[in-house]
C-alpha cells in the first residue's frame, strides 16, 4: 500500500468523487524516493486512491494536488477551485498517512484520516 492514500467525497452529491486525478510530490520540489519528481493516480469508483506513490516516504513536507476543475467540468458543474492542493507533514515515516478531501463546487475541507 502507498505511504499516502486519499479519499475524495463529493459533499454536494453525497457520494464518492470517482475519476479525480491526484498528484503527490514533495513540497520543496525534490524527487520522491526512487527519483520520480511526482506520483500520480486517479480516484476509483469509491473515490479512493490507494496506489499513489511509494510505500514509504521520508520525514518531510509533501503536497497532494487534486484536479477538481476537470472533475466538475465533466459533470457540467460550475466550480470556483480548478485545483486543490493540500500540503502536509510526515514526521514518522513508519506510519501510513491518509488525507481525505471533502469537496463541493465552492468549498472544500480536509483532515488527517486513519
Amino acid at each position: 500500500m502507498s505511504a499516502v492514500t486519499t479519499h475524495v467525497l463529493d459533499a454536494a452529491l453525497g457520494k464518492p468523487a470517482a475519476g479525480v486525478a491526484v498528484r503527490l510530490e514533495t513540497a520543496d520540489g525534490e524527487p520522491l524516493p526512487g527519483g520520480a519528481p511526482s506520483a500520480t493516480g486517479r480516484t476509483d469508483s469509491d473515490g479512493r486512491c490507494r496506489d499513489l506513490g511509494p510505500d514509504r516516504l521520508d520525514a518531510g513536507d509533501y503536497r497532494l494536488t487534486f484536479d477538481t476543475g476537470a472533475y466538475f467540468d465533466q459533470r457540467g458543474t460550475a466550480a470556483f477551485y480548478p485545483e486543490v492542493s493540500i500540503t502536509f507533514r510526515i514526521t514518522d515515516p513508519e506510519q501510513h498517512h491518509h488525507v481525505p478531501l471533502l469537496l463541493s463546487p465552492f468549498a472544500y475541507s480536509t483532515y488527517r484520516g486513519s
